[in-house]
């Protein structure tokens, strides 16, 4: 064969030689086509790693700051990405753990290539002054490692019905029906409350499952990990609602339903419903959707109310008057902050340490203060069918994260910060 009829190897040469070498060939149709092949071929190459940017308004630090991404743009910007097969760097290199949801997923996936999940998730620390950070998403050819869960939430039949959650932080529980009306010769207490409990951590690692463990049945003493010393009784305890009608709470019952959405590693999502209550001539039910992020002592908590007879009603958000076990003397100090529509309170006792706790209220929501003979109140608009938005939860000194009333109040109003100025996150692939 002569030299000048001998094909080159294709598969020695780069795009645009491949494309010089044949373009003299008089092949129409096979050229056109490997040219089709050739554009198809680069665009997937191009398209194994996605840069995401992540900026915000704010001067201050934003610790375990949560960056969510709509799986539909990673499968745009990377098509064929799959959960269990990428991974998530920042700009140092460093491998970060990051969590994909089925929250607002595509409807179906029938081919499988990974486009009905619902959300990218994963955290980043912004410094003080740090207002910008990319990140790199990329396909890897094996699997993911599995990250440590640090936000965990579950329904708990071996306590009743109560429902615990948690992150790295702080612990909470709340309490269904069957604590209102135990079987008959249990022995079990009765308690109607729709409050929030909480339950004090002083180690980073989840703690709902082993003090659930009816051979440890001893939680209200701190042996190394923590305890439960917050009295809630039919107070709204941390974050708990009921309708204010100027003069008086009118509170649900027991949570009725709940459904866990997503648990970890870095983010739970569950839903509590309560059954229908009258609130001064109002018929009222709520759905209350909580998200539970690593590193935070505040939950994000959206409340939506289904409401006869009216269209808005207002909100009390409450926090215990008493919520200190017998004996602990306790010295409380409460905070009303109208710039942030936040309430703390800080409270010293005897021997169990110091708490912090804390709601702050959407700016947009925020209407004023209030109590009642149980609870200190923050107020706020809810308009039927629409969440309204607020943050609840504590810090404790035996943590060691929070020793004053000063760092606790500086805390809540960073988060009240972060919340008004969410951060931006832009999708481009490489």
């Amino acid at each position: 064969m002569r030299a000048s009829r001998m094909r080159p190897r294709v598969d020695a040469l780069r795009p645009w030689a491949i494309v010089k070498a044949l373009a003299p060939m008089k092949t129409p149709r096979v050229f056109t086509a490997f040219l089709a092949g050739l554009a198809a071929a680069t665009t997937v190459l191009a398209a194994d790693k996605v840069t995401l940017t992540v900026s915000h308004d704010l001067s201050i630090a934003r610790p375990a700051e949560t960056i969510t991404v709509p799986w539909s743009k990673i499968a745009e910007a990377l098509p064929g990405a799959l959960l269990q097969k990428i991974q998530v760097t920042d700009a140092a290199g460093r491998v970060l753990p990051y969590q994909v949801t089925n929250v607002a997923p595509q409807a179906k996936d029938p081919k499988g290539v990974g486009i009905a999940y619902g959300e990218l998730i994963f955290q980043h620390d912004f410094a003080a002054g740090e207002q910008s950070a990319t990140f790199t998403v990329e396909k890897i050819e094996g699997v993911a490692p599995v990250f440590p869960s640090k936000a965990f939430a579950r329904y708990v039949p071996e306590r009743l019905d109560d429902f615990g959650w948690e992150n790295d932080k702080i612990g909470h529980r709340t309490y269904g029906p069957a604590l209102a009306a135990p079987a008959e010769g249990s022995g079990k207490e009765v308690l109607v409350t729709s409050g929030l409990d909480i339950w004090c951590k002083r180690v980073p690692y989840l703690i709902v499952d082993r003090w659930y463990n009816k051979g440890h049945d001893h939680y209200h003493k701190d042996e190394g990990e923590g305890m439960d010393m917050y009295n809630v009784g039919p107070s709204r305890g941390c974050g708990g609602t009921g309708v204010w009608d100027g003069k008086q709470l009118h509170v649900s019952r027991n949570y009725k339903t709940w459904k866990v959405i997503a648990n970890g590693p870095v983010r739970a999502i569950f839903e509590l419903t309560y059954d229908t209550w009258m609130a001064n001539g109002v018929m009222v039910s709520e759905t209350k959707r909580f998200t539970v992020d690593a590193g935070h002592n505040l939950d994000l908590i959206e409340s939506t109310f289904a409401m006869t007879n009216a269209k808005q009603v207002t909100i009390g958000i409450g926090l215990n008057k008493t919520p200190t076990d017998k004996g602990q003397d306790p010295q409380i100090v409460t905070t009303p902050t109208a710039d942030d529509g936040s309430l703390t309170q800080w409270v010293t006792q005897k021997s169990n340490g110091d708490l912090g706790t804390a709601v702050v209220v959407d700016k947009a929501a925020f209407g004023g203060f209030a109590e009642d003979d149980r609870n200190q109140l923050v107020l706020a608009k809810a308009t039927a069918g629409q969440p309204l938005r607020y943050l609840a939860g504590a810090g404790w000194s035996k943590a060691g994260e929070f020793t004053s009333a000063q760092q606790w109040n500086a805390y809540v109003a960073a988060c009240a910060a972060r919340l008004r100025s969410p951060v931006k996150v832009t999708v481009a692939a490489n």
